[in-house]
């Protein structure tokens, strides 16, 4: 096979003086010359001012001469000794564990990785509720200081309204909202 390689290596060289040569001397050569080299054909398909173009058809290696070396059954096998053969199998043993050595390796890292990613969430999780209760908190005790302050407001007007009263008359009914305000629960109740 290498020195058909060569062959059409040098062949080709040759082809490319040899056209050369042609061309200069007939400057329309026939349109399906073909040109023979010993286990190739060469033929010129068309002839152009950009350059020529060929079809260079190899011949089948059955055609070829009986000189070359025919390929017909892969060398044989020499027989082994068992030395050898014991030698391959441990090869064969270690191989095989290093690669089960590695799948475990690959597998742990895989579960390490799983754990390290459950252990974020978790804790991503546990920040974001930590925060919402810490705003809801924050939340309640706003409100709660709001209303107080509201209630507040509302019984110093009423105070100012009874004492602007007070001195002229006393209404029962405004006593009874008063009395009844001073003894309202503090407490907020808290939705959750």
């Amino acid at each position: 096979m290498a020195s058909t390689v060569s062959a059409y290596k040098e062949k080709m060289k040759e082809l490319s003086l040899l056209s050369l040569i042609c061309s200069c001397f007939h400057t329309q050569p026939h349109p399906n010359t073909i040109y023979q080299y010993g286990d190739m054909e060469v033929k010129q398909l068309d002839k152009r001012a950009s350059g020529q173009s060929f079809e260079v058809i190899l011949k089948s290696p059955s055609d070829l001469s009986p000189e070359s070396p025919v390929l017909s059954s892969p060398p044989k096998k020499r027989d082994l000794s068992l030395e050898e053969l014991q030698k391959r199998l441990e090869a064969a043993e270690e191989r095989r564990k290093s690669q089960e050595a590695q799948v475990l390796k690959q597998l742990a890292e895989k579960r390490e990785h799983e754990r390290e990613v459950l252990h974020k969430a978790l804790e991503e999780n546990n920040n974001f509720s930590r925060l919402a209760e810490e705003k809801l908190n924050y939340k309640m005790e706003l409100s709660k200081e709001i209303r107080e302050a509201h209630l507040a407001a509302l019984r110093e007007r009423l105070r100012e309204k009874v004492s602007a009263r007070g001195s002229h008359q006393t209404n029962p009914t405004l006593t009874s909202i008063i009395s009844d305000m001073k003894s309202m629960p503090q407490l907020v109740s808290y939705h959750r």
